[in-house]
């Protein structure tokens, strides 16, 4: 079986020590595992299923051999480090995988969710993009729905846990919460407002157009990833006091009429859906229950109210394992899969 040299930037973080536990657990085909973290926060090590695996600091020193020799980097950073090294990284010959919003809508980068479109990462060349959590949780729900009944709009609410925001939000959460309890006033400092007993309806910077920038991703990706740019979508995103998993409302238009039978079980049988929809015994998707899994959890499938051509449900799924890391991994075991590494700067 053939193997890789695997680097990862920014394995102190969430969404990189989530990702080194997944190559581990799945067995990916890694023949070294270099782990790399622009601040490491005093994090040395990251404790996978068989080893400790060190970090690194990267620095303009150590950036050329992070990526000398590398089949494949993920990155798992953010937009500053993706914006300064990912071309640097696919230049040296590796399959880069980045989880920033930096190429999310370049024309010539794919944009993956591999239970979706993965065919698309055939076209790569060097950098294949992973969408945001809310636009993977959506989109896995949406595409299988859409290839029997196209998708004309989707007005979606999303409850994001502070995890989104990395381990300074969730430490934030914490201080706040004890600070309140005791009766004392917090001061945010991740966050613009305080976010414990509180929502904050801004995910990232306000546009002109009053929409975040979280919020308009959600319908450039979506429109990317189906492969349909008549898509309408329109997104509230609000930050809410969990440390772990994303949920969504969604209201989706379709083309024709549809009925709960028939979305329910095109539902259950969708790769990464799990239906979880019984009201009798209150049985719904819960962030608790999804945190920990692979799967995206649907419930509450309805027929809207006064419109026989809308189907009304709920979302919840674990944004950093599913929202994240593991969409990651995926993509790069479908490049395992088809041999479709970055093949144009490895000859």
């Amino acid at each position: 079986m053939e193997q890789y040299r695997v680097s990862v930037i920014g394995a102190a973080g969430l969404v990189g020590q989530e990702l080194v536990s997944i190559l581990e657990e799945r067995k990916f085909p890694f023949s070294s595992l270099n782990l790399y973290a622009s601040d490491d926060a005093g994090r040395k090590t990251v404790i996978g299923i068989n080893q400790a695996f060190p970090i690194q600091l990267l620095d303009h020193s150590s950036e050329r051999n992070a990526f000398q020799g590398a089949n494949m980097v993920f990155f798992a950073e953010g937009d500053k480090l993706s914006r300064h090294l990912v071309n640097q990284a696919a230049q040296a010959g590796a399959t880069v995988i980045d989880s920033s919003s930096v190429f999310r809508l370049e024309p010539d980068v794919p944009l993956v969710v591999p239970e979706v479109n993965a065919g698309d990462i055939q076209n790569h060349h060097g950098i294949i993009a992973s969408p945001g959590c809310s636009t993977i949780l959506l989109n896995m729900v949406l595409s299988p729905l859409h290839k029997i009944n196209p998708v004309k709009r989707v007005i979606v609410s999303t409850y994001q846990s502070i995890s989104g925001a990395g381990l300074p939000a969730m430490n934030e959460l914490t201080q706040q919460t004890q600070k309140i309890l005791a009766g004392e006033i917090p001061r945010p400092a991740v966050f613009p407002h305080e976010i414990a007993f509180n929502v904050l309806p801004q995910v990232d910077v306000f546009l002109d157009n009053g929409y975040t920038k979280e919020e308009w991703q959600l319908m450039d990706e979506t429109r990317k990833i189906i492969h349909d740019n008549g898509i309408l979508v329109s997104a509230t995103c609000v930050w809410v006091p969990v440390y772990k998993g994303y949920c969504q409302a969604v209201t989706v238009d379709f083309s024709n009429e549809i009925n709960t039978d028939i979305a329910t079980s095109i539902l259950a049988e969708s790769p990464g859906i799990r239906l979880v929809d019984d009201t009798g015994i209150s049985l719904y998707p819960q962030p608790r229950a999804a945190t920990g899994t692979d799967m995206v959890m649907v419930g509450r499938v309805r027929q809207d109210t006064f419109n026989l051509n809308s189907l009304v449900f709920w979302i919840a799924a674990d944004n950093i394992r599913k929202g994240a890391a593991l969409n990651m991994v995926q993509i790069a075991e479908e490049i395992h899969r088809k041999g479709w590494l970055n093949v144009e700067n490895q000859r």
